[in-house]
């Protein structure tokens, strides 16, 4: 015998009004109802339901909507979500950057090029030290406008042989 504790199809999941009725039942109660369509959501194991435990970290759905999510290329996307995950309450974190680079699997390079793309977007600030992850700012950057910022080590290059980007 099947254990319907366990099966997300079981009459456990669905919603209170409709256990018991009918699938005509049910099309007829839902023709009385004014309104968008709401789908019913339910867990799919409820013994497994996220909760916060400990230090929590999140990311404004925002960050996908708005396009933040696109405008980052490849190595962007992993620094900002390690920096996300392992930030405080207030988006401050002070990994080091070869933790950082050893962890999320960046060259010394890709770390930096990725830091400052990141920082120009207007995502995080960091001084050398310390990173803080900032609020979403009110819309995404074009990846080509982040590019156009050259990197720090490409600033001391040009700096030390006398070249100027302007």
């Amino acid at each position: 015998m099947k254990n319907e504790g366990n099966d997300p199809w079981s009459m456990k999941q669905q919603p209170q009004h409709n256990r018991g009725a009918s699938s005509n039942q049910r099309r007829q109660g839902a023709s009385h109802k004014k309104g968008p369509k709401r789908i019913e959501k339910q867990p799919l194991d409820p013994s497994r339901i996220r909760k916060i435990n400990g230090s929590f970290a999140f990311i404004e759905h925002r960050f996908l909507s708005d396009g933040f999510w696109s405008s980052l290329e490849p190595h962007q996307l992993p620094l900002y979500l390690f920096l996300v995950l392992v930030a405080d309450r207030n988006g401050i974190s002070y990994y080091s950057y070869d933790k950082i680079c050893t962890l999320v699997g960046l060259t010394l390079d890709e770390y930096i090029e990725a830091r400052n793309s990141l920082a120009a977007k207007n995502l995080i600030a960091c001084n050398g030290h310390l990173f803080q992850v900032l609020s979403l700012p009110e819309g995404a950057v074009s990846p080509l406008a982040a590019k156009s910022q050259p990197s720090e080590i490409r600033q001391l290059i040009d700096r030390a042989l006398g070249k100027s980007r302007e």
